[in-house]
């Protein structure tokens, strides 16, 4: 037998658990269980969106940072209860908005098939429908996930990586649930849609302007954001892309591309010659970015999900069922 270092057999069942875990999801799930499942979020994403255009973007925010804290397990969701702080309350998670409406997709999927649709695979299924509603690319999404019965607080500055981290250690993070550089290059994408608070853009305005931000660019952020200490209740926002400000499209690459990343982290990604090229690729190519950002959103929509007994299915996504 080769002499195999043995961290690789260490590494094998693991590896061998995540593969295990998510053949257990499939596509078409509630087939039988609950046939209009799919077919209800879809409907309800629709008129949310109709009703609330940036609740499109919120699915998908709340996708990624769901997922990213150790599983797709709608852990997010929970409020504080019996002494167990939310994970809303992270600061990771400052400006997450519309949480109350994955409970009225919630309601609409009780009243057809009660105790039956899992609060994680709402998450999944309206990020996956709501992404259609901002000229995303259509993704088949296999469902099955349980919802946790515990929050993460503590949790989150681990898994979840911040607007001013590092390149390097963005781009581990990501590897750590399989997703490539190029995969990570297009889940940041997603910041030609939404918009960020005032709070997380200051550092780079005052008191002097970072130096890798167009200088006009820095005028129209400085106007957005006027004072070095925001409050952070205020409504002091400014748009990731102002050209098409929610159409998820290639427009963030040539903005970036053009000195004009709204974020630290949008900037790094020209920056970095590990991920630079992808950038000046996917500017150049709108089919190639939803491509690529198709294929990292579906892995990060199946990240070490909870199923069979793992998990259950909440009544109400808030609150885990009582005993």
């Amino acid at each position: 037998m080769a002499n195999y270092p043995t961290f690789v057999f260490l590494l094998l069942p693991l590896l061998l658990h995540i593969r295990y875990v998510r053949s257990e999801l499939q596509l078409n799930y509630y087939s039988e269980s609950c046939p209009r499942a799919e077919e209800i979020i879809k409907e309800q994403v629709a008129t949310l969106y109709h009703k609330h255009g940036n609740t499109a973007v919120s699915w998908i925010r709340n996708l990624f940072h769901d997922c990213m804290v150790k599983s797709c397990d709608a852990s997010i969701y929970l409020d504080t209860a019996n002494g167990v702080e939310s994970e809303k309350e992270s600061p990771r998670n400052f400006g997450m908005r519309n949480f109350k409406y994955i409970e009225t997709i919630k309601q609409a999927l009780e009243k057809e098939c009660p105790n039956t649709v899992s609060c994680a695979d709402i998450v999944a299924l309206s990020a996956r429908d709501g992404l259609l509603w901002l000229g995303g690319p259509r993704i088949e999404m296999r469902t099955g996930r349980k919802d946790s019965k515990e929050s993460y607080l503590a949790e989150v500055e681990k898994y979840l990586p911040n607007h001013n981290d590092s390149m390097s250690f963005v781009l581990s993070q990501f590897q750590s649930i399989g997703i490539d550089t190029e995969g990570t290059v297009a889940l940041l994408g997603a910041h030609s849609v939404g918009r960020v608070h005032c709070l997380n853009l200051v550092h780079r305005l005052y008191p002097t302007v970072d130096p890798t931000i167009d200088l006009d660019y820095a005028k129209y952020l400085k106007g957005r954001c006027p004072s070095p200490d925001p409050d952070p209740e205020a409504v002091l926002y400014s748009r990731f892309d102002r050209e098409t400000t929610m159409i998820l499209d290639n427009m963030y690459y040539k903005n970036l591309l053009n000195n004009k990343g709204l974020l630290i982290v949008d900037q790094e990604l020209v920056n970095d010659p590990n991920t630079s090229p992808f950038v000046e690729k996917m500017a150049a190519d709108n089919g190639y970015f939803h491509e690529q950002f198709a294929r990292a959103l579906l892995i990060l929509s199946e990240n070490n999900p909870l199923t069979g007994d793992q998990g259950e299915i909440r009544k109400v996504c808030r609150y885990v069922n009582s005993a």
